[in-house]
């Protein structure tokens, strides 16, 4: 487990509010390799982009088996760390959740605070019991796992903006109580909102950067430690690869 600890510390180190880890999420092996070709210091996967190449769709529809062997994949071709999506945990208990990401080559997860069918969030109590319970496990282990904990109620929560905001700071601080290295509040994409969370919180925050985000630099500015991109990189490249296709129906040249 040395490398495993060692691993998780250096990913851990890299989320600094104000100088944010970029991380564009990878799929298989061969984006995880182009992701540190390209100079990035760790490697995220993503569950929506990587249940698509396997066939499933996003929302703990894809086999636990099957998700783990793909993280095991990316992260036997790479040397940088490497930390994974894996939803809600699909349903496995804290230890094993430890066990088998140690054994896939990751030293980071994503958990999520929704249930994935039906969107309902999750009791935040219940939630905050479930992170101590994976970081009691890890530190049993001995692999010093990062935890991201997802904020889901910017997409599943009720009331209003202000109140869904509230609701995110207020389960984000549970989170980080209960062992959660940062807290990812996903869909967050109001400057101003990001701010807040960012104060607000106490801790490391990740947001996921979409299309008419403010740039990184400015991310950075408001005091956000990780930026990710979720399925966006994925869904890019299957559009760029549909036009292509288009293009080779029509007679024409894709390369032109």
């Amino acid at each position: 487990m040395a490398e495993i600890h060692d691993k998780a510390a250096a990913l851990r180190a890299l989320h600094v509010p104000g100088d944010p880890v970029v991380l564009p999420n990878a799929w298989d092996a061969t984006t995880a390799r182009a992701v540190e070709a390209a100079g990035f210091p760790a490697v995220a996967t993503g569950s929506d982009a990587v249940a698509a190449v396997l066939g499933y769709r996003d929302g703990q529809d894809t086999p636990a088996d099957e998700m783990f062997a793909a993280v095991a994949r990316i992260a036997r071709v790479v040397t940088v760390p490497v930390t994974a999506d894996i939803e809600r945990g699909y349903g496995l208990g804290p230890a094993e959740l430890v066990e088998r990401l140690a054994a896939a080559g990751a030293v980071g997860c994503n958990l999520e605070d929704s249930d994935p069918p039906t969107g309902e969030m999750i009791d935040a109590a219940e939630q905050a019991d479930f992170l101590a319970a994976v970081r009691a496990a890890a530190a049993e282990a001995c692999t010093d796992l990062v935890i991201n904990a997802r904020v889901d109620t910017f997409i599943h929560g009720s009331g209003t903006p202000g109140e869904r905001l509230a609701a995110a700071i207020e389960r984000g601080r549970r989170y980080l109580a209960a062992g959660a290295d940062c807290v990812y509040p996903i869909l967050a994409s109001d400057p101003e909102v990001i701010a807040t969370l960012a104060r607000e919180i106490g801790g490391p925050i990740n947001v996921m950067f979409r299309p008419g985000m403010p740039p990184i630099r400015d991310l950075a500015a408001l005091g956000v430690a990780r930026v990710s991109f979720g399925p966006g990189i994925h869904r890019a490249a299957q559009a760029f690869t549909a036009r292509m296709l288009d293009t080779i129906a029509r007679g024409e040249d894709p390369f032109a």
